[in-house]
């Protein structure tokens, strides 16, 4: 089960859109240099479709997207939750993930969202702001995975 420790609107985990980004503990990465290591360990509330639903109703109007920061421990989990956000009626909000992962798991759809972010965090490369990093946020359009990293910089 997924689990949440806390949310904020950000204005620069996805271009262009105001987004609530909603961290997920459970992260089974362990990257060295882990900007929030306390997210490796289970903790925080379950994230459930009506806990969703209760953020959405406080924020959805304010926010144009929600972005789900970890959930490697259960991406199907995630992929649930996205679809649940595309057919909500409470407020229009585009999904985004940012995964730890080099990779989509098998058989993953990105039906269901507009944003993915890939790569674990990698001290020496840096973050997205980086022009080493080895990390890629990729924008969804009409099924295809289109890298636009070079926004951060």
């Amino acid at each position: 089960m997924l689990k949440y420790t806390d949310y904020d609107i950000v204005f620069q985990e996805i271009p262009d859109e105001l987004t609530l980004a909603i961290n997920l503990s459970n992260c089974p990465n362990r990257c060295k240099g882990c900007h929030s290591p306390y997210l490796q360990k289970n903790i925080g509330e379950p994230l459930t479709e009506e806990s969703l639903s209760v953020l959405l109703q406080k924020y959805g109007k304010a926010v144009t997207c929600v972005c789900f920061m970890g959930g490697d421990a259960a991406p199907y989990d995630i992929a649930h939750l996205a679809e649940f956000l595309q057919k909500q009626q409470i407020a229009s909000v585009k999904v985004g993930w940012y995964s730890g992962k080099s990779e989509l798991p098998a058989e993953f759809s990105t039906q269901n969202f507009q944003y993915i972010k890939l790569g674990p965090y990698i001290e020496r490369c840096g973050g997205l702001k980086s022009e080493k990093t080895n990390q890629r946020l990729y924008k969804i359009l009409q099924g295809k995975m289109n890298d636009i990293t070079y926004r951060f910089r």
